[in-house]
């Protein structure tokens, strides 16, 4: 079900690839006159500044991991419901049968809150 991935033989550099990836793409949208915000210290208003690498241990911490992509959307208020947000491998998973369609509940059923503090 799942693909797997391996890494370049002694490359274990993942932030130094992210910075990469995230340069080149950064010069590129700037090359092409997209127009972009700055942060008051005159970074991109496009990356989120904190990166926490963080290693996959076994199936359950790979599907929390999961759980929490195709559920974000709905924690932040762009859908009320996981199967509402196009951009997401939820619908591939729904396909293969792996979760059902009302996966993650409404949000109107939890009145937005997700256990956290406003």
């Amino acid at each position: 079900m799942h693909t797997v991935f391996t890494l370049p033989q002694d490359d274990a550099d993942f932030s130094g690839r992210w910075r990469r990836i995230k340069g080149h793409f950064s010069s590129t949208l700037i090359a092409s006159c997209v127009a972009t915000e700055r942060n008051p210290n005159g970074d991109l208003a496009l990356w989120q500044r904190r990166f926490w690498e963080h290693t996959i241990r076994d199936e359950r911490d790979f599907e929390r991991h999961v759980d929490y992509i195709h559920f974000n959307p709905v924690k932040h208020g762009l859908v009320s419901r996981a199967c509402d947000w196009p951009h997401s491998s939820f619908h591939r998973y729904v396909r293969e049968g792996v979760l059902s369609e009302d996966w993650g509940g409404d949000v109107g059923e939890f009145g937005n809150r997700f256990g956290e503090l406003r």
